[in-house]
């Protein structure tokens, strides 16, 4: 069971943990990035920052705590003559932990531990993309400048509709009446006459003059009554 466990023990005993700690935190000290577990860099981590914060303060004292729990005087050196001037802006955070995947094994999760002012890659990244985010507000900021500098009265709205009144665009494209008057309707009926002047032409009484039945057959019948 867990009780009263407040950090981790990592299985060791009370001077075996410390001893652990102390060379690892010394381990970082001089070659700023050690690969380790994650639950030892964790540890460590908790370990170490309170020592590089009193390095920001060069003192008799704080050289002889330090050194109370790391015993070298490599480490010592290191830290308060390279490591605290690089991590003097910084109001802490002074270690990063990358994972690194499980080890072949035991498969415990494994990862670097490093001084985060030391990672020259990830610095300059980080620099970079600083400066993009910067050029991109000045440019902003500067069409803003111009945008508000730029005076109302050079472009009117009542040139604009001069330029482009609505008559002249009705003039270009005459309207239904004018059409229709191209191609009257009196035209076309005159060219294709009505059923009535067809009649007309050839009326039906002619036809009766030219070929009468009715005379002939009654002066066939006096002939006929006579010679009887």
């Amino acid at each position: 069971m867990r009780h009263g466990k407040k950090f981790n023990h990592l299985g060791r005993t009370a001077s075996h943990r410390a001893a652990l700690l102390s060379n690892m935190a010394t381990s970082l000290i001089l070659h700023k990035r050690i690969e380790t577990t994650v639950a030892k860099a964790k540890e460590l981590r908790k370990y170490i920052e309170p020592m590089i914060t009193k390095s920001k303060t060069d003192s008799t004292n704080n050289r002889r705590v330090v050194f109370s729990y790391l015993q070298s005087k490599d480490a010592i050196k290191e830290l308060f003559s390279i490591v605290s001037e690089k991590v003097a802006n910084r109001p802490g955070g002074y270690t990063r932990i990358i994972k690194l995947g499980n080890r072949l094994g035991d498969n415990a999760e494994m990862c670097f531990i490093e001084l985060v002012d030391f990672n020259e890659t990830m610095l300059a990244a980080a620099a970079e993309k600083a400066g993009k985010t910067r050029r991109s507000r000045r440019a902003g900021a500067k069409k803003d400048e111009a945008v508000a500098a730029a005076p109302v009265a050079e472009v009117p709205s009542a040139e604009v509709v001069e330029e482009a009144p609505a008559a002249e665009v009705v003039e270009e494209t005459p309207a239904a009446e004018e059409v229709v008057a191209e191609a009257p309707v009196a035209e076309v009926v005159e060219e294709a006459p009505a059923a009535e002047e067809v009649v007309a032409e050839a009326p039906a009484a002619d036809v009766v003059e030219d070929a009468p039945e009715a005379p002939a057959t009654e002066e066939s019948t006096e002939e006929k009554g006579e010679d009887a």
